[in-house]
């Protein structure tokens, strides 16, 4: 597997405190520090217009655009995509291959645009089995981009939950880590997500609720949002309704809340 290493001024995992955000009538209200969204119900978007599930897709990856504006008019710093897991291999091979076709016009037409508007690109999960030249594309727009402060933006293409940790497992054994050193921070930095926040909220669109092998380590603590809206359809007021979904959610990680609405500490019991 191969992963791209971050930038070592990114965003501390640490720091569990939410940054604000200040609405049209002047109350602050908390803001995820990073936002990883499962790009649900392109298929049956397509279907309930009478259209090939491609046509789908190609509406889905023409959103992304305008969810990444959305995100970074609101202040989120970092935003991860969902776009292709590694199970999504075993669909119908014309799919896969649509799929491929899209992500090629996608990197080589997109990525100055990001770039343009301050987008930092990322790319979580494989890139070995991808064309050799959307590989050099992709590691090109991630260093285009490396510089950029607006927003971050993590494209998870050809990722596994799963994967991602024996991955993580087996590096810190060619390493030769000493087992009585590695914690959850060792381990940290070993995914792909090194140096990234993890995700405070996890977004679904499509209405399904399962988390489908995404970002397994990350998410132990994040907030989940489903909508029955499918991704083709997913924007700003969208993206404005989940995050006010989010400002009223009460995080406890584990812990007891105070009075000031912080978590007092943080335990890995379940709740009781």
């Amino acid at each position: 597997m191969q992963s791209v290493r971050h930038h070592p001024d990114a965003l501390s995992r640490d720091n569990l405190e939410d940054v604000t955000q200040t609405s049209s009538d002047g109350r602050s209200a908390p803001l995820p520090r990073h936002v990883a969204v499962i790009m649900d119900g392109n298929g049956r978007w397509a279907r309930q217009r009478g259209l090939p599930r491609i046509a789908g897709h190609r509406a889905g990856v023409n959103n992304i655009r305008r969810a990444i504006e959305a995100f970074a008019r609101a202040h989120v710093p970092t935003l991860t995509l969902y776009a292709f897991s590694t199970e999504n291999w075993s669909r119908p091979d014309e799919e896969v291959q649509g799929l491929l076709g899209i992500l090629q016009e996608v990197v080589h037409q997109e990525v100055q645009e990001m770039h343009r508007q301050g987008v930092r690109m990322l790319h979580l999960g494989r890139l070995d089995r991808l064309h050799p030249s959307v590989q050099r594309e992709i590691r090109d727009g991630v260093e285009m981009t490396r510089g950029n402060t607006r927003i971050t933006v993590c494209f998870a293409f050809d990722y596994g939950g799963r994967a991602e940790i024996i991955e993580a497992v087996r590096r810190i054994v060619a390493d030769g880590v000493p087992a009585r050193t590695i914690d959850e921070g060792v381990l940290g930095r070993y995914l792909y997500t090194a140096g990234l926040p993890d995700p405070d909220m996890v977004v679904r669109t499509g209405g399904e609720m399962r988390l489908s092998n995404f970002l397994l380590w990350q998410t132990a603590y994040a907030e989940y949002y489903s909508t029955s809206t499918f991704w083709p359809d997913f924007d700003a007021a969208e993206v404005d309704k989940a995050l006010r979904t989010y400002a009223l959610r009460e995080r406890r990680f584990g812990g007891v809340v105070e009075g000031n609405g912080k978590a007092a500490r943080l335990s890995h019991e379940p709740e009781r």
